[in-house]
């Protein structure tokens, strides 16, 4: 078979869940790596301009901030080498698969995958030793690193677990910010509320973002609702929301990933080497 020929068979063994999943990883990961950065910039030049007056006060808080925005450098690069390598180990375990049920049994290319995940022959035929297919020896290459997807499974369900706590954090500013918009509305509109406007307030030191000895710390009355106003607070607003949208998103491709990494597992487990689990 002709390597173009070769290629489009090969695409039958396209593991469409890794491709979704791959996409949505990487959608999910700039969202949240990049709009997180945004509003924690954002949530410092708030800080410093209303809560609070004095730079001892906040900075620690300030350094915390910077700290969070290294490690979204980190995260950004590790989680998209990361889905690039699980979209690589789909290929090739959805090649192997694919291989058993009869989709690969006319090309070389699903020889060479299956060869190494499902125990089968190498290089010998019915009339003995033969010369194995360079690309056949590239895929066998490729499955002493891809051909364990075990070994993905137990990684990508640590990384899950870890990715949760994320998305659990992710939606700490996004309650704070919220709780600080309900007040703004309880002002601008007095007949809802029976409470006085001087003694509606947002608090940053009830959160922690500040000491309880900073000074002012908190911001009432006609006052917050000015702040709210501004573009810098519905900005990070909304910014800390997509942030939390984006650690959905890559949560979901997680689980994604994590679920056609263990079908292909128990499929090649249970049909290609036929032992037991």
């Amino acid at each position: 078979l002709g390597l173009l020929e070769c290629c489009a068979r090969c695409l039958i063994g396209a593991p469409f869940a890794s491709l979704v999943a791959t996409g949505l990883c990487f959608f999910g990961v700039a969202l949240f790596c990049g709009c997180g950065h945004e509003a924690l910039t954002g949530t410092e030049q708030l800080i410093e301009t209303y809560f609070s007056k004095n730079y001892q006060d906040y900075e620690y808080l300030i350094d915390v901030i910077h700290a969070f925005q290294y490690v979204i450098y980190g995260t950004a690069s590790f989680f998209f080498l990361y889905g690039a390598l699980l979209l690589a180990e789909g290929f090739y375990t959805t090649g192997a698969v694919r291989q058993i049920f009869g989709d690969y049994r006319t090309t070389i290319c699903g020889k060479g995958l299956s060869a190494t995940v499902t125990g089968g022959p190498k290089g010998r035929g019915a009339r003995g030793p033969q010369r194995a297919h360079s690309l056949q020896r590239v895929c066998q290459c490729l499955g002493k690193w891809l051909g364990h997807p075990d070994k993905f499974v137990g990684i990508t369900y640590v990384l899950t677990i870890i990715w949760l706590l994320v998305f659990a954090c992710s939606a700490v500013p996004v309650y704070i910010y919220f709780n600080t918009w309900t007040t703004c509305q309880s002002i601008a509109n007095p007949s809802k509320t029976s409470a006085s406007i001087g003694t509606l307030c947002a608090d940053a030191r009830m959160y922690g973002v500040l000491p309880w000895n900073a000074f002012p710390g908190k911001v009432c009355g006609s006052n917050l609702l000015s702040i709210c106003k501004t573009s810098e607070f519905q900005m990070t607003f909304h910014l800390f929301i997509a942030a939390f949208v984006g650690a959905a998103a890559t949560l979901v491709s997680l689980l994604t990933f994590m679920i056609a990494a263990t079908y292909n597992f128990a499929v090649l487990k249970l049909m290609g080497r036929g032992t037991k689990f």
